[in-house]
């Protein structure tokens, strides 16, 4: 982290309002959450660059501010709410208000200094949104047509299938978006087709990755792979060696090489080689197929990192 940062911000975010601590100062306040709030907000920050502002995933609420403030250029940071909760109980802090949720999470990030976000792109989180909704959508088409391997009613099963049709429509919709926007930016489209140059990555995985992943190519691959959440954990206590597990981590990355991971087995040499090779030393599927999406992933970062496209011999 920056010898430069000398003061830690915490907000807590709540559906309108973010209440606000500034550490060491002990400066806290509180704005409303809309436009002339997160202007004042900017308004009462520490310089850009000298402090670390740290904030909860907060199931989506903390997209505008994060957005406000790095496009303002201020280092963000965004956590996951069970670390900063599980922090404050080692501190003995049971109690939990806004004003000491913002207190907690300053205190977090003073002590932690997490990892802040990659610049991120000026329309990352229009990509983001498209991504999210797609991937809602496609939930919902499971979800229907499963429900209609089980009916009976003529009827009913028109009506599924009514709705299963509007939303392949809608699907083809926010995927031709997707790729417009895309199409249209051309640090996106370079980096884009260097991702897809590898053999079982689809137009979903590349549109997921940009969008939810902009920090690949910028870290090396133990971080890549543990901010993916593939980094597997030790779980050894004096005699007692347990098994190795991957943990946190952004689960929507995870979801989209799994499938990748699936393909890759198939038709990427690299891939089918070190699965098979995995296979023989009576590896189970599920370690196989999780490190065939950590060494995918790991390529697939190397490959940006050097602005290269594909070549079997990353592998080695």
């Amino acid at each position: 982290m920056d010898g430069s940062i000398t003061s830690f911000v915490g907000i807590d975010i709540a559906k309108h309002s973010l209440d606000v601590c500034i550490l060491p100062e002990r400066k806290q306040f509180t704005v409303p959450y809309d436009t002339a709030g997160l202007k004042q907000l900017r308004s009462q920050l520490p310089d850009m660059g000298s402090c670390l502002i740290v904030v909860e995933a907060t199931g989506g609420y903390q997209r505008r501010v994060v957005a406000e403030l790095a496009n303002a250029d201020h280092l963000v940071a965004v956590v996951n709410p069970r670390q900063v909760r599980d922090f404050a109980r080692g501190l003995g802090i049971l109690a939990k208000t806004d004003r000491l949720d913002a207190q907690v999470i300053a205190r977090f990030g003073q002590h932690v200094r997490p990892r802040t976000l990659a610049n991120t792109h000026e329309k990352q989180e229009e990509l983001a949104q498209l991504v999210t909704r797609r991937r809602q959508l496609v939930d919902l088409r499971t979800a229907e047509k499963n429900r209609r391997e089980t009916l009976t009613s003529k009827p009913v099963r028109k009506s599924v299938q009514q709705v299963i049709d509007l939303l392949n429509k809608q699907i083809e919709r926010i995927e031709k978006e997707i790729l417009a926007l895309l199409e249209s930016d051309d640090e996106w489209k370079d980096k884009g087709s260097i991702i897809q140059s590898a053999p079982g990555i689809g137009s979903v995985t590349v549109a997921s990755l940009l969008a939810e992943l902009p920090e690949l190519g910028f870290l090396n691959r133990q971080e890549i792979a543990a901010l993916v959440g593939l980094a597997p954990f030790n779980r050894d206590s004096g005699r007692f060696q347990g098994k190795r597990s991957i943990w946190g981590g952004r689960a929507s990355v995870r979801s989209v090489l799994y499938m990748a991971a699936l393909t890759a087995r198939r038709c990427n040499p690299v891939i089918r080689a070190f699965a098979q090779r995995l296979e023989a030393q009576g590896k189970p599927f599920k370690v196989v197929i999780v490190a065939c999406m950590r060494k995918l992933l790991v390529i697939l970062n190397t490959l940006v990192k050097t602005n290269s496209h594909w070549n079997p011999n990353y592998a080695q």
